[in-house]
C-alpha cells in the first residue's frame, strides 16, 4: 500500500446520529484517474473533504500523496491540487494575474513561475487573453484555467469535484483530454462526477451510495457485471411506458434512457411476451424490443437501487 498515491481504510465520518460516510476503503495507483460516482447524498463530497484535509474522520485511517490524513494533514494540503465545480478563480482578475496570485499562493519558486504561467497560457489555450479580465472568459476557458492554476505546484494527486458543471459537451472532451495528459505525466487524478459518459474515461469507478462503496473497478467489468438480461424497447410515448411496465411480473427494474426505455428483467426470453402485452394493454404501440448491453448508467442505476436506493433530498 506504500506505493499507493491514496489509501483509506475503514474511513468513517458522522455528524451526530447521521453517518456520511461509513467504512469505506479503496487505493489509488499513481498516475490512476480515478472516478468517484453516486447520487446526492451519497458521501463523496464528504469523502473528498477527508482527503484533502479539510475535514477530519471520525475513525479509520488514510494517506494521501505518502502523508497520513490525521497526523499529517498541512502536509497533505501542499501536496495535493483542489478544483471544484465553483472553479475558485478571481472574475475582477486577469488570466496572468489569477496564474501569479495561485503562484504565489501554492509557493511555486520565484524562479520557476514564468516558466509555470507559460505552461498554464499554452495548456489552457489562453496566451493570446493572458490581459482579459477572467470574468470576460467562457465557461470551457475558465475551466481550462482553473485547472492550471489548480496544478501550478506540480502536486502530485489531484482532486476534481464535478469539475465539468454546466460545461458543453465539447468543452468536456477537452477538458478530459487533458486531464490524461496530466495521469500521463504520473499525476494521480480523483474526479467525481455526475455525468456517465465521463465515468467512462475513467481508469476506474468507485460507486457510492448511502455513504458505502457498493462497487469498484473498470468501467468495463462493472457493465459486464449487470446482474440481470437488459432489454430496450421502443414506442411512441416512452414515459407512459415506463409506467405501463412498473410492476410486470419478471420486470427488476425500468427507466428512460434517452427517448427508447430500458427495462431490466429476469428473462429475456419471457419478457418477449410479457412487455408487448402490457404496453397493448395500455394501448402503446411497440416499435422494437431487443436486448442491449447495459450502459454504466443501467449499471449505476441497478446497483444503487439493489444498496436501498438513493437518500431523498
Amino acid at each position: 500500500m506504500s506505493g499507493a498515491a491514496v489509501t483509506v481504510e475503514r474511513l468513517t465520518r458522522r455528524f451526530g446520529a447521521f453517518t456520511a460516510v461509513d467504512g469505506i476503503s479503496f487505493e489509488v495507483a499513481r498516475g490512476e484517474v480515478f472516478g468517484f460516482l453516486g447520487p446526492n447524498g451519497a458521501g463523496k463530497t464528504t469523502t473528498i473533504k477527508m482527503l484533502t484535509g479539510l475535514l477530519q474522520p471520525t475513525s479509520g485511517r488514510g494517506t494521501v500523496a505518502g502523508f497520513d490524513l490525521a497526523r499529517e494533514t498541512e502536509s497533505v494540503k501542499r501536496n495535493i491540487g483542489y478544483m471544484s465545480q465553483m472553479f475558485s478563480l478571481y472574475g475582477d482578475l486577469t488570466v496572468e494575474e489569477n496564474i501569479a496570485f495561485f503562484a504565489g499562493l501554492y509557493g511555486v519558486p520565484r524562479a520557476r513561475r514564468a516558466e509555470r504561467r507559460d505552461w498554464v497560457l499554452e495548456m489552457a489555450g489562453l496566451r493570446d487573453h493572458r490581459g482579459r479580465l477572467t470574468q470576460e472568459l467562457s465557461l470551457g476557458w475558465k475551466q481550462r484555467l482553473a485547472l492550471g492554476t489548480a496544478v501550478l505546484h506540480e502536486p502530485p494527486v489531484l482532486f476534481l469535484d464535478e469539475p465539468t458543471s454546466g460545461v458543453d459537451p465539447i468543452s468536456r472532451r477537452d477538458f478530459w483530454d487533458l486531464i490524461h495528459a496530466l495521469a500521463g505525466r504520473g499525476t494521480t487524478v480523483f474526479v467525481s462526477t455526475h455525468y456517465m459518459e465521463e465515468a467512462e474515461y475513467c481508469h476506474r469507478l468507485a460507486l457510492m451510495n448511502r455513504g458505502r462503496i457498493i462497487a469498484l473497478d473498470r468501467p468495463a467489468v462493472l457493465r459486464a457485471a449487470m446482474p440481470a438480461p437488459l432489454i430496450e424497447i421502443a414506442t411512441d410515448d416512452s414515459p407512459k411506458a415506463v409506467e405501463a411496465l412498473r410492476g410486470v411480473e419478471g420486470v427488476m427494474e425500468v427507466g428512460l434512457f434517452g427517448r427508447a426505455v430500458h427495462a431490466m428483467v429476469r428473462d429475456a426470453e419471457a419478457a418477449r411476451g410479457a412487455l408487448p402485452r402490457a404496453l397493448a394493454a395500455h394501448g402503446l404501440a411497440l416499435h422494437g424490443l431487443q436486448v442491449v448491453e447495459p450502459s454504466l448508467e443501467d449499471v449505476f442505476v441497478a446497483l444503487v437501487q439493489a444498496s436501498g436506493g438513493a437518500l431523498a433530498d
